[in-house]
């Protein structure tokens, strides 16, 4: 069953899977996982995907690849940052 999730709430989804996770195991496991962002949504599984460990240790680990992996709509206005105003 698919489900979505705010990316605010990301790291509880991430706890469901068994550590130390491969990377091919939890693309498939997050695969009917919707990630919400203020502007858009993207698949979690695909996010997954797109990292570049072979397998995660913890929970940080993953959201660490995870934030790497980002589409631009996910963390604010594209070309600014936080300190800018």
């Amino acid at each position: 069953m698919a489900r979505s999730v705010k990316f605010s709430h990301l790291e509880s989804e991430l706890q469901r899977l068994s550590y130390p996770v491969s990377r091919e195991e939890a693309t498939e496991k997050l695969d009917d996982v919707t990630v919400l962002f203020a502007e858009g949504e993207e698949n979690l599984g695909k996010l997954v995907s797109q990292t570049e460990q072979a397998e995660y240790e913890s929970v940080e680990d993953i959201d660490a690849e995870i934030n790497n992996v980002l589409p631009r709509e996910a963390v604010g206005e594209p070309y600014q940052s936080e300190g800018e105003g």
